[in-house]
């Protein structure tokens, strides 16, 4: 096997206290080579609440040492002789997937239907799973990413490379439901939460069209941001006690950030009309939502979850993206400082993501 020039090394967490701060810059081993991989030299990777997530083993035990990072941006350096339409030089990132089954362990709805992010057979996420041969995922936190081609997306040109990096998570976790559930003209979108996914679902909302746009937070404070997003409406729902009663019946779909089980689920799909759609994309560690039964029932509320999205689903993102020019809020930080970047993070400081730059690799 034909060795490269260059190493791989990054910030890796050795145990549940990296994610205080204490990830340690060192080498690791890639995946095995195939000739259906693209290595990536990392430009940019954006900071997600998952890596947090990860670092301290909140979704359940993590394979230390591990790399975390899975909004991932760069240059194709090397590309196997079974890759097609990436070459080397291209302007390619890859997100919070980087495998499937894609078939190879017997049929695949999901897969065969390029659906790939719902496979059951053998989901590989981009840092932490094991490859179908056994090999550890290790993600963006680093100089360089080798990740199978079929989950690498090209980047198109009018896009920065600082602004598609988050949107490869963030984005496509909010531009897919979105999308999945109709948004467009006649549609009345509520976000709850203005974070990293929920300034993306703002962003995306308006992109396609919907007739309002809510933007729903606990605090006034991001009132100015979530209008200047292009939010119709801004509900802090801490200064209001009767926040839910005014609104009433008022959304059509509603897309829920919120990673805390103690969110007031009951409250949120009141402001559903009939037939409305509450989307869950936030996780909670502990993995529990209290949901009221006869809030679903007197009104036929769907409630559902969506995880991230495929490959042609981020490729049209991303293509929406760059053709009504659509901004999301980052904050660069240099990847010499992901150790702070990480705990900036996590105590709320990012408006509203965070994106590592390796400045050497511009």
């Amino acid at each position: 096997m034909a060795t490269t020039k260059y190493k791989f090394e990054g910030w890796m967490g050795l145990d549940k206290h990296s994610a205080d701060g204490k990830m340690v810059w060192k080498e690791f081993e890639p995946k095995k080579w195939e000739e259906t991989d693209v290595d990536i030299k990392i430009t940019h990777c954006g900071i997600c609440g998952s890596d947090m997530h990860t670092l301290r083993s909140g979704w359940g035990p993590t394979p230390y040492p591990c790399c975390v990072g899975h909004e991932i941006v760069g240059t194709a350096v090397r590309v196997g002789s079974k890759v097609e339409g990436i070459r080397v030089g291209d302007r390619v990132g890859v997100g919070a997937q980087c495998d499937s089954c894609q078939g190879r362990n017997g049929p695949c709805e999901e897969c065969a239907s390029g659906m790939e992010n719902y496979c059951g057979n053998h989901f590989v996420s981009t840092y932490g799973n094991a490859h179908l041969n056994g090999d550890i995922s290790q993600g963006g936190y680093a100089l360089y990413n080798r990740s199978p081609s079929h989950f690498i997306v090209k980047i198109p040109d009018g896009i920065p490379s600082a602004e598609a990096a988050p949107m490869l998570c963030a984005g496509i976790t909010t531009y897919s439901p979105l999308k999945h559930n109709g948004c467009g003209p006649g549609k009345r979108v509520g976000v709850v939460g203005l974070g990293g996914l929920g300034h993306f679902a703002v962003l995306w909302a308006k992109a396609l069209g919907a007739d309002k746009v809510v933007a729903i937070s606990r605090k006034a404070s991001k009132k100015t941001d979530a209008l200047s997003l292009g939010a119709d409406e801004y509900i802090a729902t801490d200064d209001d006690p009767k926040w839910a009663q005014r609104n009433s019946r008022s959304l059509d779909i509603i897309i829920s950030t919120v990673s805390s089980s103690k969110m007031p689920i009951g409250d949120y799909l009141s402001l559903l009309r009939k037939d409305g759609v509450l989307c869950q994309v936030g996780n909670p560690e502990d993995g529990v939502l209290q949901v009221p039964a006869p809030a679903l029932i007197m009104r036929r509320i769907k409630l559902e979850g969506s995880l991230i999205g495929s490959p042609s689903e981020i490729r049209e993102m991303l293509q929406l993206a760059s053709d009504k020019k659509v901004k999301p809020r980052i904050e660069v930080r240099s990847m010499k400082d992901a150790n702070q970047a990480i705990v900036d993070m996590d105590n709320g400081k990012a408006r509203y993501r965070y994106v590592l730059v390796n400045e050497q690799h511009l």
